[in-house]
C-alpha cells in the first residue's frame, strides 16, 4: 500500500477528490516519500478541470497526521535534514496552490506538520477525538510549513504565540471555541461531514467558488482598499460568466442551476 492515495467521489457533475494519508502504523507521519507523493497529487489535482473540491484525510483510527517522521529524521545528518526542507515546502506549497477549495478532515492527532497540513486547507472539519498542536519548540524546532503564520491568522497572534511557545496540545472543543477548527462533529464522522461539505460546495458555481477563493487568499494581508480591489476583480470575473446568467435564471424559475462551467457528468 502506498503512503498516500487519491479517491474520487463522483457527483452530479464534476467530482470531489480525496487525498488520503495512508501510513496508519506510523500515525500518518510525513516521510520524504509521502511528501513527494503529496506534491505530485496536489499538482495533478490543480490542473484537473473535473475536480471541484479536495478533501484531505488520514487513514486509521488514531491520527490525521503526527507531522514529520522523526524516526526517519533520526537517521539523517544535518545536511540531509536541510536537504529535506525543500521537499516539505514543495508539498505544502502545492496544497496552498490548489485553485479549488480544500477541506481537512481531522480526527485524532494532528500535530506539527499534521496540524500545518490542516492549517493550509481552506476549511478544517474535526470530530471529538481531534487533538491539534504545534509542538516543534519542544524538540528544538520552529513550525516551518506555515504554522507560525497561518495559526496567527486563524486564532490571533496572542493565542498562536501561546500555542507555539508552549507546544501544548489542544483538544477538539477548545480548538472549535477559538476558531482553530471551523466545524466540529461527533466522534468518527469528520470525514463523512467533510465529504458532505465538499459536495455542497461542489454544487455551487465552479466559476464563483474559484473566484471567491482567489479573493479570500488574494486579499489576505492587504490593506482594506487594496483587498476590496481584489474582491472587485473576483466579482467581475463571476458576474461576466455564463454561470451568473444561469444562476439568476434558475433562481427565478425555482429550479436547480445547471452550471455552464461545471465538468460534464458521466
Amino acid at each position: 500500500m502506498t503512503a498516500t492515495r487519491v479517491l474520487r467521489h463522483r457527483l452530479r457533475a464534476g467530482q470531489v477528490a480525496e487525498v488520503v494519508l495512508d501510513r496508519p502504523a506510523a500515525l500518518n507521519a510525513l516521510d520524504t516519500a509521502t511528501l513527494t507523493t503529496l506534491t505530485e497529487f496536489f499538482t495533478e489535482l490543480s490542473s484537473d478541470p473535473d475536480v471541484l473540491v479536495v478533501v484531505l484525510s488520514g487513514a486509521g483510527e488514531r491520527a490525521f497526521c503526527v507531522g514529520a517522521d522523526l524516526k526517519e529524521r533520526a537517521t539523517m545528518s544535518n545536511r540531509q535534514i536541510m536537504g529535506q526542507r525543500p521537499v516539505f515546502r514543495a508539498a505544502f506549497a502545492a496544497l496552498r496552490a490548489l485553485p479549488r477549495p480544500s477541506i481537512a478532515a481531522v480526527h485524532g492527532f494532528a500535530l506539527g506538520g499534521g496540524c500545518e497540513l490542516a492549517l493550509n486547507c481552506d476549511v478544517i472539519v474535526a470530530d471529538g477525538t481531534a487533538i491539534l498542536g504545534l509542538p516543534e519548540t519542544s524538540v528544538g524546532l520552529v513550525p516551518g510549513c506555515g504554522g507560525t503564520q497561518l495559526a496567527a491568522r486563524r486564532i490571533g497572534p496572542g493565542r498562536a504565540a501561546e500555542m507555539i511557545f508552549t507546544g501544548r496540545q489542544i483538544g477538539a472543543a477548545e480548538a472549535a471555541s477559538i476558531g482553530l477548527v471551523d466545524r466540529l462533529f461527533e466522534t468518527g464522522y469528520a470525514r463523512d461531514h467533510a465529504l458532505e461539505l465538499a459536495a455542497r460546495i461542489a454544487a455551487n458555481s465552479p466559476v464563483a467558488v474559484k473566484a471567491a477563493k482567489q479573493a479570500i487568499h488574494g486579499g489576505a494581508g492587504l490593506r482594506l482598499q487594496a483587498a476590496l480591489d481584489v474582491e472587485d476583480v473576483a466579482w467581475r470575473n463571476a458576474a461576466s460568466s455564463a454561470d451568473r446568467k444561469e444562476g439568476i435564471a434558475a433562481f427565478a424559475e425555482k429550479r436547480q442551476p445547471v452550471w455552464p462551467s461545471a465538468p460534464a457528468g458521466e
